[in-house]
């Protein structure tokens, strides 16, 4: 039998290692391919193994004579380099990654057959890439964008690929559109700009055109396109897929991820300023979460419908530009995500991960989804250009914890040696009749579907209803957050030079909300929205849905999470003179909530506390401004506050961190800072999310009042923002 590309031990050694923990399984293949790399000895060698005398001067005639053409270890070397770099994803090119395992909470055998999701309490190796759509790999992480979501489980029974995004439908709902779809997203090929943005000719004049992506327009323009943080956002596996059990039976289902610390966003204004502050400002929250500890975890659930109920919801399954709302067909808890461990070299696991959709494990099949099918054939074809060939299954990332065993042989980047002369099957000259598995009970079947009807180009008129589940999602969302719908609109759309397209848009937009487009028109110098002009264009096709609710208040971000403000930031404002006995009590209390603080000051090193203690500084303004913290304390103390106030950058950082509509708290004189905001008299009420604590209540250490304060703190920042403050474009910042 030829062997295993998987592990160069024996069969039996491999299967007892799989079986007894997947988990530590993939870790420890993983360690070993890294530790293979890298040749344990104390001086530098060429790839062949031949040991380098000097790795800082090429070979020369002459100290001062030309380079010479015989210095391999120099052309090595530069050749090396030159081709380090494969070619990017044409989409989801910048991608953060983690590993991780997937825990089961209940046997899911009734509706599918799928090896991990038989066991409570079973565990499977996962890898997760999180990624934007539009922008290069060298864009920045906080762009309005789609977000990737990707896992890979290791199960025992093969690879199996959820490939999705943070948003449960698409833009197109055949994928002969795709390559139109993106190249009218990306940078304009005359002068190719701009760079992760959808805020362009090419992307409106598209989209104005193709109907069917409305109900994905309302959802980019939202705030689900800014998440706070990758740790807080849900993925979906958008398309319907199809659960078979042991006996046949056959479900639907669609895949929701619901993050555990809630779905989060930032501020529009926040997010551009963070893409020129830290452009790397996602990929380091999630890298420091996990080196810190703090875990990231997500809940997987399931939409399940019966495949004799596929018509019964009268939303058409088939059709990526839907959702099944979670009140119609409540979400079933399956198991949990969990991300414990960084990669160990970013370029072999979150470059060189290759994700499909096509691949399933028995158990689990497809629809007639006509997106998701073209899908199939271009991952793979993806996949085999960006890797450099059909081997790609081999790199460390990409192989399973199972036995593999097939006759496909050679290619580029070959990385197995297989044995014996055999290639091919069936055979007798190689213990070959093991490998007659017509009708095998535990291999892959594809559901049996009957499929009778001519061959043509034509979609199912079911797929023409392009707006009611738009309007449902904007008549779900909160009124704030349909205020930013609006804005994201404007913004995008203001950046539209051709008056026909933004009148194109804002038509189309009145079948959604006639209020949402004449207010999205208003700010752009164009006609009042027309339905009728819309409705009267070539191509428009338009069937109205009997959906039976006019609003599913599980499509909000509000109100999200488990109420924690675990791993939240906080930024505590310091200076010489700051008031230390009222600044420990919350410190400490705030830090034993589960919220990291960090001391942000004028400079690095200590200041001097109003009693002449040292206090350590972590971060200084200019380094560390507001948009990279959820909130922000100012302590006590006369001198300390003076100080504060005096300095341009203090006072933005809390004016910026009112308007972004954060938590602050001031303790005592620290309310100095506060001075500019449009804030009520004290006696009045108070504005959403700004504390306004005495010091005495504080700095004398009173046992109840600090419990009490540090309460009221968590509370307003487990609320994330407070979007509804007022006079917020009153605040210069």
């Amino acid at each position: 039998m030829p062997r295993s590309p998987v592990s160069s031990r024996p069969p039996s050694s491999r299967r007892t290692a799989v079986s007894s923990d997947p988990s530590q399984a993939k870790q420890a293949q993983l360690a070993q391919a890294s530790q293979g790399n890298e040749l344990p000895l104390p001086h530098l060698s060429t790839n062949q193994g031949v040991r380098i005398a000097d790795n800082h001067n090429s070979l020369r005639a002459g100290a001062r004579g030309p380079t010479l053409l015989e210095d391999f270890i120099l052309r090595e070397k530069i050749s090396h380099f030159g081709h380090e770099r494969i070619p990017e994803r044409a989409v989801y090119a910048r991608g953060s990654a983690a590993h991780g395992h997937f825990q089961v909470y209940k046997s899911m055998s009734q509706f599918t057959s799928a090896d991990f999701l038989q066991e409570p309490g079973q565990r499977t190796p996962v890898f997760v890439r999180f990624s934007t759509v539009a922008g290069g790999a060298g864009s920045a992480d906080t762009v309005r964008d789609v977000r990737g979501f990707a896992v890979k489980f290791y199960t025992r029974a093969g690879n199996y690929d959820l490939v999705g995004n943070n948003i449960p439908v698409f833009f197109i709902q055949d994928a002969m559109k795709f390559p139109d779809l993106v190249h009218a997203l990306k940078p304009e090929p005359h002068h190719g700009m701009p760079q992760a943005a959808s805020a362009h000719d090419t992307f409106w004049d598209f989209v104005s055109l193709m109907p069917e992506t409305t109900h994905m327009l309302l959802w980019a323009m939202s705030d689900r396109t800014l998440p706070r943080s990758l740790r807080m956002m849900q993925g979906f596996g958008v398309h319907t897929f199809r659960w078979v059990n042991a006996h046949g039976d056959a479900h639907f289902v669609k895949y929701h991820w619901t993050p555990k610390l809630g779905i989060h966003a930032l501020a529009w204004d926040e997010a551009q300023k963070i893409a020129g502050k830290d452009p790397d400002f996602h990929r380091r929250d999630l890298w420091n979460a996990i080196a810190a500890g703090h875990f990231p975890e997500w809940e997987l659930g399931v939409q399940l419908i019966p495949q004799d109920k596929e018509h019964s919801l009268g939303i058409d399954l088939l059709d990526p530009t839907k959702l099944v709302p979670a009140e119609l067909v409540p979400i079933t808890p399956v198991g949990k995500l969990v991300l414990d461990r960084n990669p160990d070299n970013f370029f072999a696991e979150t470059e060189q991960v290759a994700f499909h959709p096509g691949h399933v494990v028995p158990g689990i099949d497809f629809t007639n989804d006509p997106l998701l099918q073209g899908r199939l054939f271009s991952y793979t074809d993806t996949q085999v250009s960006r890797l450099g060939g059909p081997n790609f299954h081999q790199l460390p990332i990409n192989r399973g914890v199972c036995p593999v065993h097939n006759f496909q042989r050679d290619g580029l980047h070959q990385q197995s040696v297989p044995q014996g002369h055999v290639a091919y099957e069936p055979n007798t000259l190689a213990n070959g009749s093991e490998f007659r598995v017509d009708g095998d009970s535990e291999g892959f079947v594809t559901w049996p579907e009957a499929v009778e009807s001519p061959k043509l180009r034509e979609r199912s008129a079911s797929f023409d209803d392009h707006f009611s589940q738009a309007r449902l999602f904007f008549a779900s969302q909160s009124a704030v957050e349909r205020e930013h719908i609006v804005a994201a609109f404007r913004f995008e759309l203001g950046k539209v030079t051709v008056p026909a397209v933004r009148q194109r848009m804002v038509d189309n937009l009145a079948h959604v909300d006639e209020k949402l487009a004449r207010r999205v028109a208003e700010a752009l110098g164009i006609h009042p929205p027309d339905a009728r002009a819309a409705a009267g264009r070539a191509g428009f096709r338009h069937a109205e849905a009997n959906l039976p609710l006019e609003e599913a208040p599980s499509l909000r971000m509000v109100g999200t999470g488990d109420g924690s403000v675990r791993t939240r930031q906080i930024a505590i404002l310091v200076a010489d003179g700051v008031d230390s006995a009222s600044l420990k009590p919350l410190r400490d209390g705030l830090t034993a909530a589960g919220a990291q603080c960090t001391v942000v000051g004028p400079w690095l090193g200590a200041v001097r506390s109003a009693s002449q203690r040292k206090l350590e500084v972590d971060a200084t303004f200019a380094a560390m401004p507001s948009v990279m913290f959820d909130a922000v304390l100012i302590p006590a103390g006369e001198q300390g506050a003076q100080a504060l106030s005096a300095l341009g950058d203090a006072v933005h950082f809390v004016h910026e961190a009112y308007r972004h509509c954060k938590t602050v708290c001031a303790v005592g004189e620290g309310a100095q800072l506060l001075k500019g905001l449009p804030l009520p008299s004290e006696g009045a009420a108070e504005v959403p999310g700004v504390l306004r604590v005495p010091t005495p209540a504080v700095s004398t250490g009173d046992t109840e009042a600090v419990p009490a304060i540090v309460q009221q703190f968590v509370q307003a920042l487990s609320r994330h923002r407070h979007w509804e403050r007022p006079g917020l474009d009153q605040v210069a910042a």
